[in-house]
């Protein structure tokens, strides 16, 4: 597939080129700073590197494409409106361009609370939920962003991110959060995005996700 990668110089974004190129995809990555794309990421299947922010080069970065990813996001508490504001930069280039699939990076709070989940997982989530309050605030105004657009598109909903290594072994529902999802490695967000690509049931979903 011919896939385009925003966020590419985070840690999700990173897994996702990384698990592309690997497994033979085309990859266009987008990004703030191209000079921070790991030289190790770079080779003959990386087909470009464009700067976000560049309209014309992002349109072009999307036209044609089979598939839109994105792990776009706040780096910290204070979020302001980075997810909202990046995402419907990307929206704006695919519906230009009329590309359709689009999968991004959300987060566990931003879905609903699973009706059976223990105490103890309901009073952590709600205390992270205070703490990141703005992050969470910002993803939700991007989902409904996104809801109200053309593309076709999932929402990637983890908990805690770790520095795990890849298992491929992980619970996704879609349209709700797995019960006592505390954490997922992002090398297992990324291979849940790439699986999902081709998932109709997912599309115009939040799909949660957690070991």
């Amino acid at each position: 597939m011919r896939l385009t990668v925003f966020g590419a110089t985070g840690a999700v974004g990173q897994e996702i080129v990384r698990q592309a190129l690997t497994a033979g995809h085309e990859v266009t990555a987008v990004v703030r700073d191209p000079a921070r794309l790991p030289e190790g990421l770079r080779g003959a299947a990386l087909h470009a590197v464009v700067p976000l922010g560049d309209t014309a080069a992002v349109r072009a970065a999307v036209a044609g494409r089979d598939a839109v990813l994105s792990g776009l996001g706040a780096r910290g508490r204070k979020a302001g409106d980075v997810a909202e504001r990046l995402t419907r930069q990307v929206t704006g280039a695919m519906e230009a361009e009329g590309v359709r699939r689009l999968l991004v990076v959300s987060a566990a709070p931003v879905g609903p609370e699973p009706a059976d989940d223990p105490l103890l997982d309901r009073v952590v989530r709600r205390v992270i939920g205070a703490v990141l309050k703005e992050v969470y605030a910002d993803l939700t105004r991007m989902e409904a962003a996104l809801a109200a657009g053309a593309t076709d598109w999932t929402s990637v909903r983890p908990p805690k991110l770790t520095n795990g290594p890849l298992t491929g072994t992980y619970r996704t529902v879609v349209g709700g959060t797995p019960r006592s999802g505390r954490s997922l490695a992002r090398a297992d967000v990324a291979h849940a995005m790439l699986a999902l690509i081709d998932e109709p049931g997912a599309v115009k979903q939040g799909v949660g996700i957690a070991y």
